[in-house]
């Protein structure tokens, strides 16, 4: 009895430092997780940095041209991210963003060649952004009807969505790329100020809005809840119908506004602009720290999620690789990000699928 009294305490001395020093490791874990996007981007540019310097005597991230094509190689996929960060955040999935931007681009080169002779240049090119837009609107108001009415998985209605899309978009291009003649609208597309590409400032500019919706607003804060426990967040009193509905249209909206950007960079409209960039932006919001099984997720996160897929996109040509590594670096990347985040959710006794 004696000997047990006496080791009560210092059991329970020993225990109190080993659970601190437990907490304390596990904070350090799940703060180097949530900033993985930027370990990634910061291990791949001083890797692209040293390769420039030790093969050629160069430097790869203080070259200004190397900077501005990463900027515009993410600014597409980035819009994308945007919408589909929203998504995944509140446990949904959209595939049909890349071939809805394809039709707002087909959509903005149209409405563009038709309205400028009467409306002159600068009033064409708002009429075919706005039409652009919110004819992209539509296939997210039917997502999000076929979501949030009809209970109809996101993989299967986006993805069927997806196949609606391209054929639109296809029919309208008449099967090839529709060129704009607006003058403006290049400008728009290839223009810069003080060194920095317009279409780069246009999105960073809706970025900063989009994040003050999501970390500032009460629909980021719904759409947080909904992500966490859907159940919940219904008993809580948020409709979640009325949410799923505007959520869809919003992601359809930026690839909207993703294709008339594109549209702009290459002065002519293609049906299938946005096809290579569903894995791309997808992949940015899993790197960028968003959870698939939703509840979780930044833009700020996204934002480094996209740069990280188009550094290694302009990193690789810049060292001369085959193109095709490009997909398997940001496949293998993707893998890393989703395996860090089941550790992530196991060190914070959340759900782990198996």
């Amino acid at each position: 009895m004696s000997s047990s009294l006496s080791d009560g305490p210092a059991a329970g001395g020993d225990a109190k430092p080993q659970a601190d020093h437990a907490d304390r490791t596990r904070t350090i874990l799940q703060r180097i997780a949530e900033l993985r996007a930027w370990l990634f981007l910061l291990a791949l540019v001083l890797g692209f940095e040293v390769w420039a310097r030790s093969s050629f005597g160069g430097t790869f991230i203080l070259n200004p041209f190397n900077l501005q094509s990463i900027a515009i190689f993410a600014v597409a996929p980035l819009l994308l991210a945007t919408g589909q960060t929203f998504v995944i955040i509140s446990g949904g999935i959209d595939l049909s963003v890349g071939f809805v931007m394809g039709l707002a681009a087909v959509v903005a080169a149209h409405v563009i060649n038709l309205a400028t002779p009467s409306l002159g240049m600068p009033l064409g090119v708002f009429v075919g952004f706005v039409g652009a837009v919110c004819v992209a609107a539509i296939p997210g108001f039917i997502n999000g009807l076929l979501i949030s009415r009809l209970r109809v998985p996101p993989f299967i209605g986006t993805l069927g969505m997806f196949g609606v899309a391209r054929g639109a978009a296809f029919l309208l291009a008449n099967g090839t790329t529709v060129p704009v003649n607006n003058a403006f609208f290049a400008l728009i597309g290839n223009g810069r100020i003080f060194t920095i590409p317009y279409i780069v400032i246009i999105t960073a500019v809706f970025m900063l809005f989009m994040h003050y919706v999501l970390s500032q607003t009460r629909f980021g804060q719904h759409n947080y809840a909904i992500g966490a426990n859907v159940q919940a967040a219904r008993r809580a009193g948020i409709n979640i119908r009325s949410h799923l509905l505007r959520l869809y249209i919003l992601s359809a909206c930026c690839a909207g506004l993703a294709g008339v950007l594109y549209s702009a960079r290459f002065n002519a409209g293609a049906a299938q602009a946005g096809e290579p960039l569903l894995l791309d932006c997808v992949a940015a919001v899993v790197i960028g720290g968003a959870s698939l099984f939703g509840g979780s997720g930044t833009l700020l996160g996204t934002i480094a999620g996209a740069l990280v897929i188009a550094v290694i996109q302009y990193g690789l040509v810049f060292v001369n690789v085959e193109p095709f590594w490009q997909f398997i670096s940001v496949g293998v990347v993707i893998i890393i990000s989703v395996l860090i985040d089941q550790a992530q959710r196991q060190f914070g006794g959340g759900r782990v699928d198996e």
